[in-house]
């Protein structure tokens, strides 16, 4: 699952990617896209749907 991650990180932040130069908001930008993208292992739910209620009951 990292792995997956990993690569759709580097569809935004190509490999040699100088992040000195990246701003937090274009970072939280991304963040924020690749956790509203349904992901085929959980079923096609969302991370931040799953992560959120979890968060709530202290899981």
């Amino acid at each position: 699952m990292v792995e997956n991650t990993n690569g759709l990180i580097r569809q935004y932040f190509p490999k040699g990617t100088d992040f000195s130069k990246v701003g937090s908001k274009q970072i939280k930008a991304v963040g924020n896209a690749l956790n509203r993208r349904p992901r085929k292992t959980p079923g096609y739910e969302m991370p931040v749907d799953l992560f959120l209620p979890a968060l709530a009951t202290g899981i």
